[in-house]
């Protein structure tokens, strides 16, 4: 088979499974990157040139152990399901995930950053990130008939996992929005590509546009768009917004995915004394 052969046959695969549309496109996408790597087909390769790809991409680019395993599960996938090859997984380990406390902005930083917008549709988009707590995608593929004005709430389609959901509309990003929409007048997606193909923006447009606007903000954390949710989640947890709430509004299917948010509530806002501080129960 040729690589652009394979390519499809994953594509095929990834469907025909029901994986998520951002699993199809990561997935394509890795294993793509992997061929053009060696400039030969999947079916040339082997459990060797898997490794030495993968060792090449952390010692080398320097990518994360979180990235790389994002490579990994695509060449898992290709090989035994695609090309129904048998290879030993055990060769192939995935990275243990290393939950380190990310920088969290603080509600003046984040008004610092949009106060920092010079451009209605950068405003919007990241008001909409922030105020419902949103992946990057699922910014990029926000329609306009996703907003309802009356429930106060957007759909998400699609999100992680391939799930839909109903994220909150704050009714200051509706005000923007509704500025946004007089003048821009998007008809499908909410937010387009600005390269005029009809399609709507892309992910690293939208990291870019963060990128611009933190610099310009004068926010010097080290800090992504995706910073945006984690400070959303955050801030809801400082106002006493239930665990259980939070983790449906951010569409994690795990508890404990979304209690990880308390480990990032700073001590002063949890308003607890140490039993030190405080008499017994019953004591005089």
């Amino acid at each position: 088979m040729t690589k652009e052969e394979i390519l499809q046959k994953l594509l095929f695969q990834t469907r025909l499974r029901g994986l998520s549309r951002n699993t199809q496109n990561e997935y394509f996408s890795k294993v793509k990157q992997f061929q053009d790597h060696y400039d030969k087909p999947a079916t040339e390769l082997t459990l060797e040139d898997i490794q030495n790809f993968l060792y090449f991409l952390l010692a080398e680019k320097g990518l994360s152990p979180a990235t790389v395993n994002t490579y990994n599960s695509g060449l898992r996938f290709l090989y035994t399901a695609t090309l129904d090859v048998p290879i030993n997984l055990n060769k192939l380990p995935c990275h243990r995930k290393q939950r380190k406390f990310p920088d969290i902005l603080t509600r003046k930083e984040v008004s610092a950053l949009f106060d920092a917008c010079d451009n209605l549709r950068d405003k919007c988009m990241l008001m909409t990130m922030y105020s419902a707590g949103l992946r990057i995608s699922e910014v990029a593929n926000l329609k306009v008939s996703d907003i309802d004005s009356q429930k106060m709430q957007l759909l998400i389609r699609d999100g992680k996992g391939g799930k839909d959901r109903f994220a909150i509309l704050s009714q200051a990003c509706l005000d923007v929005l509704r500025e946004y929409w007089k003048q821009y007048r998007p008809t499908e997606w909410l937010f387009y590509s600005r390269n005029r193909t009809g399609t709507h923006i892309t992910r690293r447009a939208i990291q870019n546009v963060f990128h611009k606007y933190k610099d310009l903000a004068g926010i010097t954390k080290n800090v992504t768009s995706h910073t945006l949710r984690h400070s959303f989640a955050t801030h809801l947890l400082e106002n006493g917004v239930s665990i259980f709430h939070i983790k449906q509004l951010l569409g994690h299917s795990d508890i404990s995915t979304t209690c990880f948010y308390l480990h990032l509530v700073k001590i002063s806002e949890l308003n607890v004394a140490s039993p030190l501080d405080t008499p017994a129960p019953g004591a005089c």
